[in-house]
């Protein structure tokens, strides 16, 4: 089945957890790949977020405070947000192929989705059904069946994620997730009021 063949093609890259993954040198001799930015170039701070689709804290963040961040700082020009993904397993690795898979330009809104029906489409018993939920998605966000299949398939661009997950967050010291780096900062996640008071100062600072 189609959906075999792309979970296999994905699973192999991934076949150690992230912890080891860090250290091993294949998946670092890499092609690592560009951020995709959200919010003016000219914003005065930067967040980065590290997030792994599968992390249940990460998709509480995007269901409570990324609404927030978005509407007070993003859409307001005042920060310019990066999201970065974090592989703990195959099927947040599968998640973040998914959601580069329709292009730059749709990836924070396949993102949205895959936080948004974390619950439903991790529900699968086993990694053909995990698949079948994520097409599902990836079907809704307009893809194709062929264009999901290739985008799985595609072994070179699964490890230069790899690589590109391995390298920030050995840079950045991320040990969990969702961690953010605010105008350089390392930040743990929090509730919005004391996040929104660093963001504030940051923003001070900056002025």
């Amino acid at each position: 089945m189609l959906i075999r063949a792309a979970a296999a093609a994905v699973a192999f890259a991934l076949a150690v957890p992230a912890a080891m993954a860090q250290e091993a040198a294949p998946a670092a001799q890499a092609e690592t790949l560009p951020d995709i930015a959200l919010g003016s170039d000219d914003a005065p701070l930067t967040v980065i977020e590290y997030a792994s689709f599968t992390c249940g804290h990460c998709a509480n963040f995007h269901a409570e405070n990324w609404p927030k961040l978005k509407a007070e700082y993003v859409d307001t020009g005042k920060v310019k947000f990066i999201q970065r993904d974090v592989y703990f397993d195959q099927p947040g690795l599968w998640a973040g192929v998914l959601a580069r898979c329709g292009g730059d330009e749709k990836f924070y809104a396949v993102s949205d989705m895959l936080f948004d029906e974390q619950k439903d489409w991790l529900a699968g018993g086993t990694g053909e059904e995990i698949a079948a939920n994520l097409r599902k998605i990836g079907l809704k966000a307009g893809m194709t069946e062929d264009q999901m299949t290739a985008c799985w398939e595609d072994t070179a661009k699964a490890e230069q994620l790899i690589a590109t997950f391995q390298k920030n967050a050995t840079t950045d010291g991320i040990e969990a997730t969702p961690t953010f780096i605010i105008g350089g900062e390392k930040v743990q996640n929090q509730p919005w009021e004391d996040m929104k008071q660093i963001l504030d100062g940051k923003l001070a600072e900056a002025d």
